[in-house]
C-alpha cells in the first residue's frame, strides 16, 4: 500500500489538557481554528447545521506496533478483547479520530463546537456537517458498550 500525507488544517483549543482523562466530554467547549489558508470565508454556511463531524489526529499518543492481536475495550479486563477496528480508542492505525459535535458558533474561520472528545492543541485534519441523509436510522451494538460508554459525553 501506498502512503500519504495529511496537513492539519485547523488547531483545537479548550480547557483539556489531560489526555489520559477519557470521560465527561459532553459539556467541553472547544474552539477550532481553521488555518488562514482558507480564508475568512472558509467555514461560511456551516452555521445553519446543528452538527459538525470533526476529524482530527491523536498526536500525544504512539502508535501501537502491532495490532494483531484483540485487546480488552478500553484496557479493562472485565470487557472483552476487540480488534483494532472494533473500537475507538486513539492508538489506532494512523491515530485518527472522528467525533459529531453540536455547532455553538460560527464566526470567521473559528468553530466552536460542544463535546468534542480531544485535547487542546490536537490538529484537526477535516470538518463535514452533519447531513441527516448520512446518519443511520438503526444503528447496533454490544450491550456492554452502552454501559461502559454511558459516562463519556456526561458534563
Amino acid at each position: 500500500m501506498g502512503t500519504f500525507t495529511i496537513t492539519p488544517i485547523g488547531t483545537v483549543r479548550n480547557d483539556r489538557t489531560d489526555v489520559q482523562h477519557s470521560d465527561q466530554w459532553g459539556a467541553v467547549r472547544s474552539t477550532i481554528t481553521v488555518d488562514e489558508r482558507f480564508g475568512d470565508s472558509c467555514l461560511q454556511g456551516l452555521e445553519g447545521f446543528s452538527h459538525v463531524e470533526v476529524l482530527f489526529v491523536f498526536d500525544q499518543f504512539d502508535e501501537l506496533d502491532d495490532h494483531r492481536e484483540p485487546k480488552p475495550y478500553r484496557g479493562r479486563s472485565d470487557l472483552p478483547p476487540v480488534g483494532v477496528f472494533a473500537g475507538r480508542a486513539p492508538r489506532r492505525p494512523n491515530r485518527l479520530g472522528v467525533t459529531c459535535c453540536a455547532i455553538e458558533s460560527v464566526s470567521g474561520r473559528e468553530l466552536t463546537v460542544i463535546g468534542l472528545d480531544a485535547v487542546t492543541g490536537t490538529p484537526v485534519v477535516d470538518l463535514k456537517p452533519v447531513l441527516r441523509e448520512f446518519l443511520p436510522t438503526d444503528v447496533r451494538q454490544p450491550a456492554w458498550v452502552g454501559n461502559v460508554m454511558s459516562e463519556y459525553f456526561e458534563p
